[in-house]
């Protein structure tokens, strides 16, 4: 039977990550995945350019039953040890908005760069091989795979979330969680555009492809960035930020003039220009489309001279405080992330390691830590696979 002293089971980014460090240290270490490709994630992140961090990196932009959990990894390892490490390959970036790091070439740079660290710290990576079940036994781990069975003395699961399943994306790791009795936070999709019944579908059919700055608000979190009309709903990376938070059966409320009261500017057209639609007036603060629809919305009939100050305080105050009401999401189809996993009660935070089982940790997108839109996730992974790294 095969001996090593670290498997790791996942080679995206936090196993990646994870591997070099303990192969650094010199540990005998393995990394097993049953994709064809390395990374495939970071691959296709950030339209092909990886937003893989953020320069503003906080415990408060990360969701978790213990959101300060995440802060041991994030803090010991930085966005800024990890822009080092890119700098120092000479892998060209660039910031956009919100603190959000791309690179200004191909995000295969990336991956290229951790198989290459990988192989030289001495870790064999093996692809197409499905892991199955992990059992412990005396001196650590043997764990079922696809080409045969392997015994390690740690074993590292990386195999992330359920988000993106035609890129093989499954519950892999919450199964070894419950096998091993550890208890698994409710899962659900996260960063996903979020759809509407039929009915409502049908009413905003008009804004399909539109796309206008808002700030949405969901479970009392704002977040001020493009708002998407799809013809399933809404998506852009506020409405992703918001269904982060957003739960069945709660609705959002939609800002389309952030920053602005938009009171006094109807007023005043209305004394410049009475004989104006209000769709017009509209249509100065506003997209066309969507200042016709918001009049519809309104049931406004009559040109802005024929409106009461309270007519247009009711108008403008629908701009601000626009309620909708969505009632799903598009699932892990499309969800960049998945919300909950294993109990970080369960974990140490400085390890990784669960407590109850020596040798076995849990790192990425798999723990119940899940960031913001905007590298939050991919420096998650960098932080707890290092974390990991130095313990196995």
């Amino acid at each position: 039977m095969e001996k090593t002293d670290v498997l790791i089971l996942g080679a995206g980014a936090a196993g990646m990550f994870c591997a070099i460090e303990a192969g650094r240290r010199g540990r005998r270490t393995l990394v097993l995945d049953h994709a064809r490709a390395p990374g495939e994630k970071i691959r296709i992140s950030g339209g092909g350019r990886c937003n893989f961090t953020n320069l503003g990196i906080a415990p408060e932009r990360f969701l978790s039953r213990n959101p300060r959990f995440a802060l041991s990894a994030l803090k010991r390892f930085t966005q800024w040890d990890f822009i080092a490490r890119l700098d120092a390959e000479g892998i060209a970036w660039h910031e956009k908005t919100l603190g959000q790091l791309f690179c200004d070439g191909p995000a295969t740079q990336i991956v290229d760069m951790l198989v290459r660290q990988m192989r030289e710290a001495g870790v064999e990576l093996r692809l197409g091989v499905e892991p199955g079940e992990i059992r412990a036994v005396p001196d650590g781990f043997e764990v079922a795979t696809s080409r045969g069975p392997v015994r390690a003395a740690s074993v590292v699961v990386a195999t992330g979330g359920k988000s993106i399943p035609k890129m093989g994306a499954t519950g892999y790791a919450y199964r070894v969680a419950e096998s091993f009795g550890l208890p698994v936070v409710e899962t659900r999709p996260g960063l996903v555009p979020l759809t509407f019944a039929a009915q409502e579908l049908e009413r905003l059919k008009e804004l399909a492809g539109l796309s206008v700055p808002a700030r949405i608000t969901a479970d009392g979190v704002c977040f001020e960035e493009a708002l998407l009309f799809t013809h399933r709903g809404l998506s852009g990376p506020a409405i992703l930020q918001a269904s982060s938070y957003w739960r069945e059966g709660m609705p959002i409320a939609v800002n389309l003039t952030p920053g602005a009261d938009l009171s006094a500017a109807l007023r005043a057209a209305r004394d410049a220009g009475p004989k104006s639609a209000v769709r017009t007036v509209l249509a100065r603060h506003l997209p066309e489309r969507l200042a016709r629809h918001m009049e519809s919305v309104t049931g406004i009939e009559g040109p802005i001279g024929a409106q009461s100050n309270a007519t247009l305080e009711r108008l403008s105050q629908l701009l601000r405080q626009w309620e909708l009401r969505p009632v799903g999401t598009e699932g892990y189809r499309t969800a960049e992330v998945t919300l909950g996993g294993v109990s970080t009660d369960h974990l140490d935070a400085r390890t990784l390691v669960a407590r109850s089982v020596p040798g076995l940790h849990f790192i990425g997108e798999a723990v119940d830590v899940t960031g913001w839109l905007g590298g939050y996730n991919f420096q998650w992974a960098w932080s707890s696979g290092w974390a990991a790294g130095q313990a196995v």
